[in-house]
């Protein structure tokens, strides 16, 4: 009896050293991405929360910048960003799904091609596209033009530099990556399950709110992670769509570090923006059981 325990406690020390080394190795093996990332992504945080903590001219520690964000002024900012990105995701949700859809279902022949719409703004380069909006949008571009042409309009209507143009210039530069994980979740559901719920006596419209919708979900939520979270940042579409009229958190960081110098306060407002973005990584685990996301 005492020598089969003490052969059954080796071979669990033997199981636990082979375990061990294995761990070693994969740690090692991973080691200059280890690197990578601390000297490319912790490195930097840590400077931001350094500068976020720090009173001008690096003569003492402070909480007063995170206190200013307190001010109705970038309140306001912050609720607008936050709101902006959640319509954003909403809107691109419901034109995504049909696409999707019709792409998943789509004969094969057809699929590639309509595949490659999807992905063809990726072939251009996001300033540009923008800047063609602004073109569309102008007093005297596309769409006035045609408008006026069809005599529906005697002036030219302020399309561009509204928080309507800056919608819609969120919602087109990132519909692409609402469109592409759900593809990928409906291109993987099994027909059969389809099939089953049509023989238990499914309408089409209940197959769809019980079966293909509740399996896509996650397809639906990936996108969402992929849409919200940079919008939510984004500055680049709100300073050339909206110019001085509708300002995010991403224009307030980038006018606090370039133009106004003021890199604790800046550093302040990119803290929040991370920690905004970290609750919503935490929920979005939550909901969906995610392993090894935060």
């Amino acid at each position: 009896m005492a020598t089969s325990q003490t052969l059954a406690r080796e071979r669990a020390l033997d199981t636990s050293d082979v375990m061990r080394r294995k761990l070693y190795g994969a740690h090692l093996l991973l080691l200059p991405a280890y690197l990578w990332l601390g000297l490319f992504f912790l490195f930097p945080l840590l400077i931001i929360v350094y500068y976020s903590v720090s009173q001008a001219g690096g003569a003492g520690f402070t909480l007063e910048h995170y206190a200013r964000l307190w001010d109705p002024l970038y309140g306001r900012i912050l609720w607008r960003s936050f709101w902006l990105a959640v319509l954003t995701t909403a809107i691109t949700i419901v034109l995504a799904y049909p696409f999707a859809y019709a792409l998943a279902r789509a004969p094969r022949r057809w699929r590639m091609f309509l595949l490659m719409l999807s992905v063809i703004p990726f072939w251009t380069n996001f300033l540009i596209r923008t800047y063609a909006w602004m073109v569309i949008l102008r007093s005297n571009g596309l769409v006035n033009s045609v408008l006026a042409s069809l005599g529906l309009i005697e002036r030219p209507l302020s399309l561009l530099y509204t928080p309507g143009a800056v919608l819609l210039g969120l919602v087109y530069g990132f519909l692409p990556f609402m469109i592409l994980p759900i593809y990928a979740s409906i291109d993987r559901l099994e027909p059969s399950l389809l099939e089953a719920a049509s023989d238990l006596g499914a309408r089409p419209r209940q197959t769809f709110w019980r079966v293909t919708l509740p399996l896509t979900a996650p397809g639906i939520a990936a996108g969402v992670l992929l849409v919200f979270v940079p919008v939510l940042g984004m500055f680049v579409i709100p300073d050339l769509m909206g110019g001085a009229k509708v300002t995010l958190v991403g224009n307030l960081i980038q006018n606090q570090f370039l133009s106004a110098r003021n890199w604790e306060f800046g550093s302040a407002a990119s803290v929040v923006l991370m920690a905004l973005v970290v609750i919503g990584l935490r929920i979005y685990k939550r909901f969906f059981r995610l392993e090894g996301v935060f």
